[in-house]
């Protein structure tokens, strides 16, 4: 991999003092239950720490890292636009936002986008833009009512944490804001008989569902194409908008661009962030224009949109686009698969399914043994291998979409290896 001068000085650690995890812990808010390795540098699907042990990594910032670690094209589009202009106020226009937007336009079903930082900034955007079109479009609409899924992830900021249907990332921050109610992911039955029960005449509706198109933090759970044809007439027949929340799923990561393209519909509202630059912060609010009620005044973020991560958004999806990483993703997707349903069969002991779409992939355990997800990450740190929970029994596998052949098989057999060794040990 070709790299600039600045990153090949900066792999010179000879004068790096030692990592001081407890200096770390002093200064940092413990929001975290960190792992006990420090991360240095990273190249392709490679990660070192600053002991100098080589990881292969199959989490990618939790999905972020779309290019992987220090890219040519990433690398040439940020340091390009820092030399430029990294940001102004969106009190004036921004080209590289306008062109961002109309890239994102012309490869989706939304007409609209607002630009902000974060995942839970694009689900916090799409919540208000649900309330403001009740109250501009729909009459006499008092309370406002958005459902979403049980064991749904949709972001930190309290609006998001409410909408997530977990109590855990809920707890201790009461009071919550109303408007929402919860039903069973891929329970349509569920989704009619909550419209029912929760329509007081025109004053309490329902009026937004938001749903992940596969529910990532909630244990990589795919949705039910039939489940989601239905839930798009649903909403058509009942003025309710639908909102994907795609901040895990999208750019690419379920092996098309957009994960609504696996289930056969259009939402009214999508949410992206995540790979979106390929670990740069940015995050994005896409509507039709049906359903664009946003006026002057009704929304704001001062970093979204600014020209550098813009910059970065657009060599991330340009490089998908020239690339074809997409069929990339199918294809490493399907082998990885293929391989974990191996392991899976071997051990029936130990696991009970493997599920996911392209590059975001889950392996269960089984619910009456002791071993966690966590159990497994930990042993597979231990030889080299990068992974993450969804959840206590659920592993979850997100490689960077440029991921190889050989990268998948060394993976798959290093995660063989860390079992094999945590069975001895049992």
């Amino acid at each position: 991999m070709i790299q600039s001068p600045l990153i090949e000085d900066s792999l010179d650690t000879s004068n790096t003092p030692e990592f001081d995890g407890d200096r770390f812990d002093n200064s940092v808010m413990q929001t975290y239950s960190r792992f006990p390795i420090a991360i240095e540098r990273g190249e392709g699907c490679r990660l070192w720490d600053t002991k100098g042990k080589e990881y292969l990594d199959f989490v990618a910032g939790i999905a972020t890292c779309t290019l992987g670690h220090a890219h040519p094209a990433l690398i040439a589009a940020v340091s390009e636009q820092i030399k430029k202009l990294h940001h102004v106020s969106n009190l004036y226009y921004i080209p590289e936002q306008g062109q961002l937007a109309e890239w994102l336009v012309n490869h989706s079903c939304a007409d609209k986008v607002f630009f902000c930082n974060s995942g839970a900034e694009a689900n916090e955007a799409a919540i208000k833009l649900v309330r403001k079109y009740a109250h501009t479009f729909l009459d006499q609409v008092e309370k406002p009512i958005i459902l979403t899924a049980k064991d749904s992830f949709h972001g930190r900021t309290l609006a998001t944490i409410t909408a997530t249907g977990q109590e855990k990332y809920q707890k201790g921050f009461a009071p919550l804001p109303e408007g929402f109610a919860y039903v069973p992911y891929n329970d349509i039955t569920a989704v009619e008989n909550a419209i029912a029960d929760l329509d007081e005449g025109t004053l309490s509706r329902v009026v937004g569902i938001m749903i992940e198109p596969l529910q990532g933090e909630g244990g990589v759970r795919p949705g039910d194409l039939e489940y989601f044809l239905k839930l798009r007439k649903i909403c058509d027949d009942n003025k309710i908008l639908l909102v994907f929340d795609e901040v895990q799923v999208g750019i690419g990561r379920s092996g098309r661009l957009w994960g609504y393209e696996n289930l056969g519909i259009e939402p009214d509202i999508l949410t992206s962030a995540k790979g979106l630059a390929g670990g740069i912060p940015i995050g994005a609010m896409l509507c039709k224009d049906f359903c664009a009620a946003f006026e002057p005044g009704n929304h704001a973020s001062t970093f979204g949109g600014n020209p550098f991560a813009c910059a970065a958004a657009l060599a991330v999806l340009k490089t998908l686009e020239q690339e074809n990483i997409l069929q990339n993703v199918q294809a490493r997707g399907e082998q990885l698969r293929v391989r974990l349903r191996a392991i899976a069969k071997k051990y029936p002991s130990l696991f009970v399914e493997v599920r996911g779409w392209g590059l975001i992939n889950g392996l269960e355990l089984r619910s009456d043994i002791n071993l966690t997800s966590i159990d497994l990450v930990k042993a597979a740190m231990e030889e080299g291998l990068l992974l993450a929970p969804a959840g206590p029994k659920v592993l979850r596998f997100v490689p960077p979409l440029i991921v190889s052949q050989a990268e998948v098989e060394e993976g798959v057999a290093i995660l063989e290896t860390a079992i094999e060794k945590l069975l001895s040990n049992s």
